[in-house]
């Protein structure tokens, strides 16, 4: 019977699975980005039940490349063009490893002071990196928390919102007659839907704003209609979500005009920026950020396009107390001195859960690796490359490009139609090289092809255009 892994063993089992762990990165290239067996095959090859006794780290690491690998799609592969990066990196990794060895939880100031004070000077740090407005800082009247993804933070804001528009009743009494609406744009992420049905707006409670057909980005002006006539119908706005980079094809909200009419109806403003927001490290690019100002909350996904694994969204809100108020409990048990001589912050008042892991280490082993000149340099590298497959297609006349890219995604289409878009996306992803996405745009079938992974160079993304049009040429001819 196996008892407790001893120091040494850790040890020695740590270093094999570190050395696991680097031969996989480096040859992941090699790999075919999907696995190619059925639903079921990796259930399959594991057994009924577990070991009676324990049956020791041999085992384990046989089975990591027997039974995972197998079955694992390569989100670090070169090749991997689909959704949206979700990057990570030696230091990240390294991050992660000690805050699981610490394994504190981090619920309270009182059971992690390094862990909260850690976690609020990196997201002050993010906070300068990106240029946010001085309130989202700590040190004026907001501040920063890591939650698990955006989906989390526009659940909280949602929350938050509704605090503000019940005038504290929804704390004490719920939802009670009231009809609260909430607003995005068409193209806006389905988290928003269903953070206002765990918050008991429901579905119908959910106004989705029309977009301009050339930026797919929110009509202000539909906007201004849809909250008046809510309003005079008797329902209580009580958030809008803009997004800087929408899922299908990064489009960028007009923030001024939003948060003005935000302001004027004193509706709590969330913005999404949850892709792209990683994209504001470099100065030339913060046009984004524009009107962010009139936000009450903000947040992006380092573990998207800034070299942070998952899990890790950074969230900030201009007024902390509005947070707070709204989802502070405080059982007995939890009462301690720290807390209550108010001059600490105890992050169980700023998400959903109770418990919290110490995620701002892998942050900051990120920060302090690359620096603001290395985050930068591979978001550039990035856009680059996005543009340079986005020359690509502008010179084949077979394929049009159907959503303005500033960022490291390219939306494009074959002109002969949506079957024949769709055959040319399941045969390039089929080849197992490559592995590519699709929206919908204006109704039209689209590709989406997302550069990311810190592994993606010129040459795969020139390699990819090559398959491409190969294949484009094959579907055309077989039609």
């Amino acid at each position: 019977m196996a008892g407790h892994m001893t120091p040494d063993e850790f040890r020695r089992h740590g270093h094999e699975l570190v050395d696991w762990v680097a031969d996989y990165w480096s040859s992941v290239g090699s790999l075919p980005v999907r696995p190619a067996d059925p639903p079921g095959a990796v259930a399959a090859r594991l057994p009924d039940s577990p070991p009676s006794d324990g049956d020791g780290f041999a085992g384990l690491r046989a089975d990591l490349d027997s039974v995972v690998l197998p079955g694992m799609t390569h989100w670090q592969h070169p090749g991997f063009f689909a959704y949206f990066p979700a990057n990570t990196s030696g230091p990240s990794v390294l991050g992660d490893l000690v805050g699981a060895g610490l394994g504190v939880q981090g619920m309270l100031w009182a059971t992690g002071p390094a862990a909260t004070e850690v976690e609020t000077v990196m997201l002050d740090w993010l906070a300068s990196l990106l240029d946010l407005p001085a309130r989202f800082r700590s040190t004026s009247t907001g501040g920063g928390v890591i939650q698990d993804s955006a989906s989390s933070a526009a659940l909280v804001a949602t929350l938050a919102g509704l605090h503000r528009a019940g005038g504290g009743t929804w704390r004490t009494d719920g939802i009670g007659g009231e009809r609260y609406t909430v607003y995005t744009s068409t193209q806006g992420h389905s988290s928003i839907e269903k953070a206002a049905r765990i918050a008991g707006i429901g579905d119908a409670g959910v106004r989705q704003i029309e977009v301009s057909p050339s930026t797919l980005a929110m009509d202000p002006a539909a906007l201004r209609a849809a909250l008046a006539a809510d309003v005079a119908a008797g329902f209580r706005p009580a958030v809008v979500v803009a997004t800087i980079g929408t899922t299908s094809t990064t489009a960028v909200d007009p923030l001024p005009e939003i948060g003005r009419i935000c302001a004027e109806h004193g509706v709590w403003l969330h913005v999404d920026a949850a892709y792209a927001g990683a994209a504001a490290v470099c100065p030339e690019l913060r046009w984004t950020h524009a009107g962010l100002e009139y936000a009450d909350s903000y947040c992006f996904d380092p573990h998207k396009w800034l070299l942070t694994g998952f899990d890790c969204d950074a969230f900030w809100v201009a007024d902390r107390e509005a947070l707070v108020s709204a989802l502070t409990v405080m059982p007995e048990y939890l009462r301690n001195v720290a807390t209550e001589s108010g001059a600490v912050i105890d992050y169980r008042d700023w998400g959903v859960p109770l418990g919290r892991r110490f995620r701002a280490l892998k942050l900051w082993f990120v920060l302090r690796w690359y620096g603001a000149a290395g985050l930068q340099e591979h978001i550039r590298s990035g856009v680059g490359l996005a543009q340079r497959f986005a020359a690509h297609v502008a010179e084949d006349d077979r394929f049009e490009i159907v959503a303005p890219h500033p960022f490291s995604l390219v939306c494009f289409r074959l002109r002969a139609g949506d079957a024949a878009s769709e055959e040319l996306l399941a045969r390039v992803n089929a080849t197992g090289r490559f592995y590519l996405t699709h929206t919908k745009v204006n109704g039209a079938y689209v590709l989406r092809v997302a550069v990311g992974s810190p592994q993606t160079t010129e040459s795969h993304v020139d390699d990819l255009w090559s398959v491409l049009t190969a294949t484009a040429t094959e579907v055309l001819t077989d039609a």
